[in-house]
This record gives structure tokens, C-alpha cells and sequence, in this order.
């Protein structure tokens, strides 16, 4: 009995056995032809699947729209895949790919799965590809090798350096890497990580102007900044380059151990222009007046005025010492402002063609009140122009040819013109400076102008107009 049971049991081990190596071996050879269990190819599951059929699926899921070229400057181009007839297929990189699996060890994947990258084999047509590169920008602007040069050129900006035979790009190896780039599908380039620049050979003159460069750089760098009020003037290149010396020929003119020189005169005519462009004494403005016009006023006594004699001293020293500073120029004269707009938000404003006189302190209007100026039909107009307060006084005699007039408040703006009350007079504004104005003063209700003397400063700018 226990040998008929014993019998059995070594025949039903033997019908497993034999069904299990069959299975095994059934499954070694269906994979033989298939991707092993557990196979995914760029995120394709592949388990039992045919080549053909891994392409097919792969092929639909990939695209490829061509090549970005990145050149040095950052410029980037495009070689359009369609443009050289790009195709692509993945059969032969599979078929490579499944040799490597072996099937008779697919028990494997059942605990490790297989998961890979592979790139489509590619063709191309390489006439339209040569057609295309030949057409990038940088292979169109190309200088030959031999043409490189090594030049200083004075520019609006001032002495710069041009040197060719740094970083020249390399065509042949660039159309290498370009083209190895597409034929492994890659989306973009760059031609400086590709090694594809290189320094060219320097003539023994062309080592020299790189030496002269280095002292002409050094040169007409300047660190220093004329602060014209709110505007910076920054003594920079496109400045100092003006100022170097140069022969007859428009050559460099270097002292003895070889250093530049300053052009004669180049500090005065900088500092002359400067004071030009940046002296408002009895210059013409553009004023917006309360009434809502533009009016041009021009003269007075007001502005701004450079000390050029100063200016000069200063700057000559400064660039000799090379210093690195903003610096305010020394003035002969100042309004309460510096730069081309001096007159700032606080002013008093005369306008004598509407016969009315404001007060503005940080814009906004204080004071409103009508005044009598200058008789016209006797030739005694209040002069137009900007004007300041340069005193106030009380209980002042103002005194003429043929006047004696006592005034509680004295302000004087231009000589013997100033703003002041007037008791004798009970009607102010319209028409009267026409037949009955002042003998050139401005006439004001006393109210006002008390007002006004608490309130403006010896400085305040006065802006008179018609």
C-alpha cells in the first residue's frame, strides 16, 4: 500500500514537473519573438508586443520639429526638420534592444522590470541639409579667417576695441555638431558647449594694439559724475575720448613713455559746454502759466551760473588723480534749484498781460490777488524775465525823479523793480497799468502783500511775464 501511494506521488511530481518546464519553456519561446514581461521603451509598455508593433506605437508618440542653434551672442536658428526630408524609425534600435533580452531568463522580469530610452534611427537628405546650414546667419556673415583684424574705431561712445580673431566660430565643426545633433533628434545646440570657437593667431602688430588698447581703456575710463541737480552727467568714454590728443594724421599723440596726452583746451571747451547747456541766468524758459499757457520767458537775474575758472581747476586735477566721486559744481551764482528746471514748485508769478499775481509753495497755490504793474503808455513796463527776491524791508521811502512813496512792505526782485503795497491806490487789475501803472514796480493790495512778505524768502524765484 505505502509503495502504490509512494508510486503515485512520484508520478504526479513528474506531471508538475514536466508542466512547469513546459510552461517555462513555451514562455522562453513566445518571448523569443516578443519583449520580455515587464519591458517599457520610452514609456511604451512592451510585454509580449512585436517589434513592428512597438514602432508602430513609438513612431506615432514621437515628434520632431527640427533643431535650435544657439550661437554665442545667444542668437538662436532653426533647421526646420521638414525642410531636410527628416525622417525617423525605431525598428533597428528594437530589434538591437530585444537581442539583448534573453528569453530563457524571463522569470527575471517578473521581479525586475526593464524600462529604457531608445533614439530613432534617422535619415535625412544631406544636399538639403548643406542648403540649410549653409544659409544659418552666422555662416552667411562668416569673415575668413585670414581677414580677422585687430583695430581700435572711435564710436559715439567712445575708443572701442575690435578684435576678430577671438571666439571665431569654427564652420566645419559646426556643421559636425549640428549634424550629430540631428541624427540623434536632439532639440537644440549650443555651438560654445560643442566646442565649436576658437582663438585665431595674433600677428606680432596686432599684439601691439592689444597693448595700446589696455592704456587707452584705462585712459578714457573716468569715475567722475557732474551732478547737474537731478541729472547725472557721467564723465565716461563717449566724454574723455574727445579729449585725447591725436597728430596730424588722426593718429595717437603719446608723450615719451608712451602715455596719452590731453588735447589742449579739452577741459575748458568741456567745462564751457557744460556751463552752455546748464546756465539759466537769463535764459529763455518754457513756464506754464496758472491761465493754462505755455509762455516762453526770457532774461532776468535768476539761475543758475558754473564758476568755470574753478571748474576748470578742479576737473584738470581730478582726472589726474584719477578719482572716483560725484561731484556738484562750483557755482558763481545759484537758484534755489540746480539743472535746467531751477525754478522749482515754490515761486511767485507775475502775469502782467492778465494783471494778476500768484504764490505757490510746493505747487499749490497760496496766494490770488490783482495788481497794477508798469504804465505802458509811458514806457516805464514792468520788465518780463525771472527774477528772485534778493531783500525785504519795511517801512520803506521809495523814491523817483519826481516821488516820495512810503510802503509798509518792501520786496525788491531786479534792481529798483520790486513788489510792494500801494495805499494811494483803491482799485487793482483790469486795464489801469495801461494809463495809471506804476512807474515799473508791482502794485499790491496791502492784505496780500502782507501776506506775501511773511510767507516768501529772500531767494524765492519771480516769474514775470505778458
Amino acid at each position: 500500500m505505502r509503495k502504490r501511494i509512494l508510486k503515485h506521488l512520484v508520478i504526479v511530481l513528474a506531471i508538475i514537473t514536466i508542466s512547469l518546464m513546459g510552461t517555462y519553456v513555451g514562455l522562453a519561446i513566445y518571448y523569443h519573438n516578443a519583449f520580455a514581461y515587464g519591458t517599457w521603451v520610452n514609456g511604451v509598455y512592451c510585454t509580449g508586443k512585436s517589434i513592428q508593433e512597438v514602432n508602430g506605437e513609438l513612431v506615432k508618440d514621437f515628434t520632431y520639429e527640427g533643431l535650435n542653434v544657439y550661437d554665442k551672442d545667444g542668437n538662436v536658428f532653426t533647421i526646420p526638420a521638414e525642410q531636410i526630408s527628416y525622417q525617423f524609425d525605431f525598428r533597428r534600435a528594437l530589434e538591437i534592444y530585444q537581442k539583448q533580452q534573453n528569453s530563457w531568463m524571463w522569470i527575471d522580469s517578473m521581479i525586475h522590470e526593464h524600462i529604457t530610452d531608445l533614439t530613432p534611427v534617422v535619415s535625412y537628405d544631406l544636399d538639403e541639409f548643406e542648403s540649410c546650414f549653409a544659409a544659418l546667419p552666422f555662416c552667411i556673415d562668416k569673415i575668413p579667417d585670414e581677414e580677422c583684424k585687430v583695430e581700435i574705431i572711435k564710436t559715439s561712445q567712445g575708443y572701442e576695441l575690435v578684435n576678430e580673431r577671438t571666439e571665431v566660430l569654427n564652420l566645419e565643426e559646426a556643421k559636425a555638431a549640428i549634424l550629430a545633433a540631428v541624427e540623434e533628434s536632439k532639440e537644440e545646440i549650443s555651438l560654445v558647449e560643442a566646442g565649436c570657437y576658437h582663438d585665431l593667431e595674433l600677428t606680432d602688430q596686432m599684439r601691439d594694439t592689444l597693448v595700446l588698447w589696455e592704456k587707452l581703456e584705462a585712459f578714457q575710463q573716468c569715475g567722475i559724475v557732474y551732478q547737474m541737480g537731478e541729472e547725472q552727467i557721467p564723465l565716461d568714454a563717449s566724454v574723455v575720448s574727445e579729449w585725447i590728443a591725436l597728430d596730424e594724421m588722426g593718429d595717437f599723440l603719446l608723450d615719451e613713455a608712451g602715455q596719452f596726452q590731453l588735447r589742449e583746451g579739452a577741459i575748458e571747451e568741456f567745462v564751457a559746454n557744460l556751463a552752455a547747456e546748464y546756465d539759466t541766468v537769463g535764459a529763455s524758459r518754457q513756464f506754464r502759466a496758472t491761465r493754462g499757457e505755455i509762455v516762453t520767458v526770457e532774461g532776468g537775474l535768476y539761475g543758475n551760473q558754473i564758476d568755470q575758472k574753478t571748474e576748470v581747476d578742479y576737473l584738470t586735477t581730478a582726472f589726474q588723480e584719477r578719482r572716483q566721486e560725484v561731484h556738484e559744481p562750483a557755482y558763481l551764482q545759484t537758484a534755489w534749484k540746480q539743472g535746467k528746471e531751477d525754478i522749482g514748485s515754490t515761486y511767485i508769478e507775475v502775469d502782467m498781460g492778465e494783471q494778476k499775481m500768484y504764490y505757490y509753495v510746493d505747487g499749490v497755490l497760496k496766494i490770488e490777488t490783482p495788481i497794477v504793474t508798469g504804465n505802458t503808455s509811458r514806457r516805464m513796463g514792468t520788465p518780463s524775465g525771472v527774477n528772485f527776491v534778493y531783500l525785504k524791508q519795511t517801512n520803506r521811502i521809495l523814491r523817483g525823479a519826481n516821488y516820495a512813496s512810503h510802503v509798509d512792505f518792501w520786496m525788491p526782485v531786479k534792481g529798483n523793480i520790486g513788489i510792494h503795497d500801494a495805499a494811494w491806490r483803491n482799485k487793482f487789475g483790469g486795464e489801469i497799468f495801461k494809463t495809471d501803472g506804476s512807474h515799473g514796480c508791482v502794485n499790491t493790495p496791502r492784505e496780500a502783500m502782507e501776506r506775501l512778505y511773511d510767507m516768501a524768502q529772500i531767494g524765492t524765484p519771480v516769474v514775470m511775464f505778458y
